[in-house]
């Protein structure tokens, strides 16, 4: 019997995240394909941090399978907690020495190289030829399928082709939902992208100028039926967390007068059916997440805008993001790259979120508000860019507008897109300004919305502790773009809980467990206790355990302060 492994280098595209806690579509696709050819096949899944903690895997399982299918591909770049994508040296490194095992790349490292950093271009494997018996720059699922029928040759298929409609993989999709099950975050820390269609409104101008959705063509949209079973799938394996994140811009589902508009008229109908519809299938996510939104249909639709934001709002979980692609504010970089929308298109779209998504949610962060991506590097940039750029952000905190998150980074100039032709050379131009810029937006603009958005005392639900730096504990919750939280002490990785929040860093928070067991917890943790600072703590130490909180309140300097903690306090023995 045949044994195939996927080994999941992770994926991170304009419209597609699959670094931990995310996974993408692709290992679920590809896997539901060979069983749909080939129901008994053993399928072995992994990541690269599990091959990076436990190289002798590769020994164990590798050495004898039939089929190595690796997937890769970095081409928007990101910093990472958990998890960082597959480097081109490290494949070699596992692949090479394996004589018996087809091995083959899909992803986007497959046709467009491998995104190392930002603004740096893509590079290829070195020795492609002995490392690897294939490159599949089509879809995986599609030639995985096919070559099943061809006893794994892959000489007798077309490693191009791609899908015919977006329902070929609606049975993909169901089929592969298993799969999860071998990822090392399921079931609770795991999120799962689901795609609600492949290509860009904005194909007919050609998109923005660096990125690769545009060159999938017209948009075509899975029906609410595909993507709801495929939840219900998914579901039924035991995932509770989902993000409605794999495409350009959600508010273009299903929207009218796509290949005629570039900025085609929302469908609100469309995206109540489909939410609506995904409630009944996941009763009770423990999030439900969008992602990508373009800010130039909500400024031309505000109408039907409100009533879509309305509709997430009335079905999602707390804690959502609408990414927007800002990309940059100054006309002439807009005007060269042909980027989604102006300053005063992005202002207003912003106040539409504000207005409707601003209230705190149950999980302690505001409803659903914008995300702002920049990109340095892009064509007609110049000083003057990054000066548009920062008075654009000031007056966002100075009119008292949210948002989610400010994610900073310099342009990948990918092979096939106008960008290629300028490649880095703005990027290494004004280094100086782009550090600059960034440094201007920790300091000045991050820090004040933080404190905004999660005021000190506000209690985040349910956050996962993912590693220790020293004697603190960072976790996020699960969801888009995750706050990072410190909380001092040391914590079982991998459980989850309740933190309130004490105080603000740039672009994370630092909090306590809600409660502090006081009896129970360690010297780091009580002491970030507000109000007690380290003399208080080693009295408290000494004097431990207490039966109660007159016993507390007795030990202190101060009963004030004292009774004033109490609320942070479990006195369970």
């Amino acid at each position: 019997m045949d044994t195939i492994i996927i080994l999941d280098g992770y994926i991170d595209e304009p419209t597609c995240l699959g670094v931990p806690p995310f996974m993408s579509t692709y290992p679920r696709y590809i896997a539901g394909a060979i069983w749909k050819k080939l129901p008994d096949t053993t399928i072995f899944y992994y990541t690269i941090d599990q091959i990076r903690k436990q190289p002798d895997l590769i020994s164990k399982q590798f050495v004898d399978a039939t089929l190595i299918i690796v997937i890769a591909g970095m081409m928007v770049p990101g910093k990472y907690l958990s998890g960082y994508p597959l480097h081109p040296n490290e494949l070699k490194k596992i692949l090479k020495p394996l004589s018996k095992p087809k091995k083959i790349l899909c992803g986007s490292a497959a046709t467009y190289g491998f995104g190392i950093s930002g603004g740096q271009k893509t590079k290829i494997i070195p020795d492609n030829n002995e490392i690897l018996d294939a490159s599949i720059t089509g879809d995986p699922e599609i030639a995985i399928s096919k070559v099943i029928d061809q006893n794994f040759d892959f000489t007798r298929i077309d490693l191009s082709e791609k899908r015919k409609s977006a329902e070929d993989i609606k049975d993909f999709a169901i089929k592969g939902a298993r799969i999860v099950n071998q990822h090392p975050y399921f079931p609770h820390q795991l999120i799962i992208e689901i795609e609600t269609y492949r290509g860009c409104p904005r194909y007919i101008t050609g998109g923005c100028s660096f990125c690769l959705e545009p060159k999938k063509g017209m948009p075509d949209f899975r029906s609410i039926n595909s993507i709801t079973n495929e939840i219900k799938a998914l579901y039924n394996q035991g995932i509770r967390s989902f993000r409605i994140g794999n495409q350009p811009c959600l508010f273009s589902y299903q929207a009218k007068h796509i290949g005629k508009k570039e900025f085609p008229q929302p469908n609100p109908d469309a995206l109540e059916d489909l939410f609506s519809t995904i409630r009944k299938v996941a009763p009770n996510p423990n999030t439900l997440h969008i992602d990508n939104v373009n800010p130039g249909i909500i400024a031309r639709y505000p109408e039907e805008s409100e009533r879509i934001a309305k509709t997430i709002i009335s079905y999602h979980t707390s804690g959502d993001v609408a990414a927007f692609g800002v990309e940059s504010i100054d006309p002439k970089v807009i005007k060269e790259n042909n980027l989604k929308a102006n300053e005063n298109e992005l202002r207003s779209a912003i106040r539409l979120f504000n207005k409707i998504g601003r209230k705190e949610g149950s999980n302690g962060l505001p409803e659903l508000l914008p995300g702002l991506n920049f990109i340095s590097g892009l064509k007609g940039e110049t000083k003057k860019t990054f000066d548009y750029n920062i008075k654009f952000l000031q007056n966002i905190v100075k009119n008292d507008l949210l948002v989610r998150r400010i994610n900073i980074r310099q342009v990948i100039p990918l092979p096939n897109t106008i960008m290629e032709e300028t490649g880095n050379t703005l990027v290494k131009k004004h280094k100086r300004y782009f550090s600059h810029f960034k440094y201007q937006v920790k300091h000045s603009i991050e820090q004040p919305l933080l404190q905004k958005l999660i005021p000190k005392g506000t209690t985040l639900t349910d956050v996962f502790f993912e590693l220790w730096k020293g004697k603190t504990t960072f976790g996020r919750q699960i969801g888009s773009y995750p706050l990072l939280v410190g909380i001092p002490g040391n914590f079982p990785i991998g459980s989850k809980q309740d933190i309130t929040i004490t105080d603000h860093g740039f672009r994370s928070v630092t909090g306590i467990p809600k409660p502090v067991h006081i009896n129970k917890s360690q010297r780091e943790t009580i002491q970030a206790i507000p109000g007690i600072g380290k003399k208080r703590t080693i009295r408290i130490l000494a004097n431990r355990p207490f039966a109660n909180k007159q016993q507390f309140i007795k030990t202190f300097d101060d009963v004030t302060v004292a009774e004033s903690i109490l609320k942070y306090l479990s006195f369970d023995q």
